[in-house]
């Protein structure tokens, strides 16, 4: 399969690292002009310097009106947009408490649901488009030790099924991508916290998939890449008639026959 997104422009939130900066990477070795977003315009232009293509960075704090409003007035109008922006992090879920709980749903949610309100109705005048969350095994699975983000997960699920819904039959798909643990820098510093010592990498990675994620057919962590790759199949023109779903990129650590 040859996905082609010349002409294209892709805007994706959260990408100056990790899963975000892998999948931008992607659609712009595909064609696409790839708006890059974070808070450090430092850390955007470094991850810039990464990327093949045609590519450049806004830098806003997309859980604010003023950074919203910086983003959208500087690009108001994409062909692709995902929702990549996301904070995690393990915390005792009887001691977590309100404000944490909205930042959570603010980061998570909200900032996914603006941007979302604001392209979307380009997307469908124009008769094309593509929406995508990245949402998580966790939405479905709910890990005990980050309650609070696994139902933010969870949220972004209903979210894409009802913005396909606003959008039935206008050429505009929206969907949401569940990633399996992955790694990338935070997830390496997660998994740091819940395995104590000094233990190399590979060790300490195996006995995190081992002991908190035993149900993984994987039995690695995904790399950010292998996100990315279903994120580009899923912005093409080839996914025309894939909407609606969450397609899971997991490892198989949810275990269920239905996707």
């Amino acid at each position: 399969m040859r996905i082609d997104l010349a002409g294209r422009t892709a805007l994706v939130t959260g990408s100056s690292q990790g899963i975000g900066l892998a999948i931008a990477t992607g659609l712009a070795a595909a064609g696409a002009a790839v708006v890059l977003t974070g808070r450090s315009e430092e850390r955007l232009r470094a991850a810039a310097g990464g990327v093949d293509g045609e590519v450049r960075w806004v830098a806003a704090d997309l859980t604010t009106g003023d950074g919203h409003a910086r983003l959208v007035e500087e690009v108001p109008a994409v062909d692709v947009l995902v929702n990549n922006l996301g904070v995690f992090g393990a915390a005792d879920p009887l001691t977590t408490g309100d404000d944490e709980w909205r930042r959570y749903f603010e980061t998570n949610v909200l900032t996914a649901v603006r941007l979302t309100r604001h392209y979307l109705p380009g997307m469908v005048e124009r008769g094309w488009g593509r929406v995508q969350y990245t949402s998580s095994d966790s939405a479905v699975v709910t890990p005990a030790e980050m309650i609070h983000y696994g139902v933010t997960k969870t949220a972004l699920l209903g979210v894409h099924r009802g913005f396909a819904k606003a959008a039935a039959g206008t050429g505009v798909t929206v969907n949401s991508v569940l990633a399996g643990p992955t790694r990338t820098g935070g997830v390496e510093e997660f998994v740091r916290q819940l395995i104590p010592g000094d233990l190399p990498w590979e060790e300490a990675q195996q006995r995190f998939m081992r002991e908190h994620r035993p149900q993984s057919l994987l039995g690695r962590l995904i790399e950010p890449e292998e996100i990315a790759n279903m994120c580009c199949y899923l912005a093409s023109p080839l996914a025309s008639a894939t909407t609606g779903a969450a397609v899971r990129v997991d490892g198989g650590y949810v275990d269920a026959i239905l996707p």
